[in-house]
């Protein structure tokens, strides 16, 4: 492989740095990133002639990201594999918990396994891509659930309704599907504890893309003879992780934090 260019490099950090602001000036990213003046400048000036920043209206020394940078993400978000990226992403979840791994997305009120990596056990969940499930049922189900609006909710399961069951332990009513539903949002996270199979647990978090918008959901599936309450705090984080990596695959970058926003 061959070496870095510093200059490449420099110009990499100084569009980074819009990544948490949406403006910045020429004294600010020169102290932000410690670099001499007159290099700073030579570097956003090349960076403007090549659209890559666009000087504010009044104030031409205040910069934002320019329209090819637009350009350049629309083509990477229109080159993104979901069906591929899931697999990848799967696959590093499953090798550091050896259970089944899914990601499935909504259709309806169904969810459908866009992919799956299989647990090297011998007694593991049988399922198959392709193949639809009653999304109340499911912990991806219902992680995706937890992202409609209350106008769509209410279109997929109308109060007056009673969706039907798997097991005993689905959840059968729509008033307490709301509040479980809630309770989903609240926690980022969704349980399955027998609701679609009598014999598995599963925990699943949400996949985001670049747009913000909930897509998927990725689970942990595991026969109950596997899950206890160790193994369930530790694949809650470990879906949390993968389902954020895969996130991040498909663009999404999540919102800063209070406490890390930088002061105006």
């Amino acid at each position: 492989m061959g070496r870095a260019v510093p200059a490449v490099t420099r110009a990499l950090d100084i569009l980074e740095l819009f990544l948490d602001r949406p403006s910045l000036s020429a004294p600010e990213i020169t102290e932000r990133l410690g670099l001499p003046r007159t290099t700073v400048h030579e570097l956003v000036t090349t960076l403007t002639e090549r659209a890559y920043l666009i000087p504010m209206s009044g104030q031409p020394t205040r910069y934002r990201l320019g329209m090819r940078l637009f350009q350049l993400g629309s083509v990477f978000a229109d080159q993104l594999d979901l069906a591929h990226e899931a697999r990848e992403a799967a696959q590093r979840v499953a090798a550091d918990c050896d259970e089944t791994v899914h990601v499935a997305i909504l259709d309806g009120t169904h969810v459908v396994y866009i992919a799956k990596v299989d647990s090297t056990h011998p007694v593991r969940m049988v399922s198959a891509v392709g193949r639809r499930l009653p999304a109340h049922c499911t912990g991806v189900g219902k992680m995706l659930l937890s992202g409609l609006t209350p106008r769509a909710l209410d279109a997929a399961y109308p109060l007056d309704g009673e969706p039907t069951g798997m097991t005993d332990r689905s959840i059968t009513s729509p008033v307490r599907l709301r509040d479980h539903l809630e309770e989903v949002r609240r926690a980022g996270l969704s349980y399955d504890e027998c609701e679609s199979n009598d014999a598995v647990f599963c925990v699943a978090a949400p996949v985001y893309d670049h747009t913000g918008e909930m897509v998927a959901g990725m689970s942990i599936s595991a026969p109950s003879i596997r899950w206890d309450a160790r193994r369930r705090e530790e694949w809650s984080a470990l879906i949390r992780r993968g389902a954020a990596a895969l996130s991040q695959r498909l663009g999404h970058r999540p919102p800063p934090s209070p406490e890390s926003t930088p002061a105006p």
